[in-house]
């Protein structure tokens, strides 16, 4: 599969999550018994038909040995959630990051499409810097509080299930009198979710958040 995409998409430099190009994006997560969570998600969550899903927080997946393990062992001791993020989607559309790591685990095969923090310059990044990185089904990786990332892109036309760990609190609303006084500021989006979006999501700048992606609105071809 990863060759095939990789042949599909030449306007783009797709790696294996395996290769070390891919190491100041993501690492490979290990050490951790993810097969409760992964059978929830087979079982019990659907690809919509249309666009992605993202549910931050599910109860059923939180009473499981992991996820004392994960809040335990990987976050040190802090809350977090586990949810995830099913989809559709194709397009760059936006990057967001978080002041912490995040856990994805891939329930099918599918891309990343990154980028790093300190390439934004004055609230923009541009998106010829983008690279993708291929998750085989069943690879979880953590996502450094550095690297730039959103929604994964499908890599058939079934779509894509993905679990998405990250410290509690996280994506949900901030407050509305939030003062913002520096150029960060302006990114921040909901609570840990600082978001550049394309000028082509309609959907989240009526959400206000911040147009920053410069370019094109990169998207990955399955044919």
């Amino acid at each position: 599969m990863y060759k095939t995409i990789k042949k599909n998409n030449p306007h783009v430099e797709i790696f294996h999550v395996e290769q070390p190009e891919t190491a100041s994006y993501v690492n490979v997560v290990s050490g951790y018994d993810f097969e409760e969570i992964i059978s929830y998600m087979v079982n019990k969550t659907n690809i919509p038909e249309q666009g992605t899903v993202y549910e931050s927080s599910i109860e059923e997946m939180e009473k499981t040995h992991v996820h004392k393990a994960l809040m335990q062992r990987f976050y040190g001791g802090m809350e977090v959630q586990i949810g995830f993020c099913n989809g559709r989607n194709s397009s760059l559309n936006g990057l967001e990051h978080h002041k912490s790591s995040e856990i994805l685990i891939a329930i099918t095969d599918l891309v990343l499409l990154l980028g790093h923090v300190w390439d934004i310059k004055n609230n923009q990044y541009s998106s010829e810097l983008i690279k993708g990185v291929f998750i085989p089904r069943g690879t979880a990786v953590e996502i450094y509080s550095t690297t730039l990332h959103l929604a994964p892109c499908k890599v058939c036309e079934e779509g894509f299930k993905s679990i998405i760990v990250l410290p509690r609190g996280t994506n949900c609303e901030i407050s509305k009198d939030f003062l913002r006084k520096c150029e960060e500021d302006y990114r921040l989006f909901k609570r840990n979710k600082w978001l550049l979006v394309h000028p082509e999501n309609l959907r989240m700048i009526h959400q206000q958040a911040h147009i920053g992606i410069v370019g094109s609105n990169t998207t990955i071809s399955i044919a």
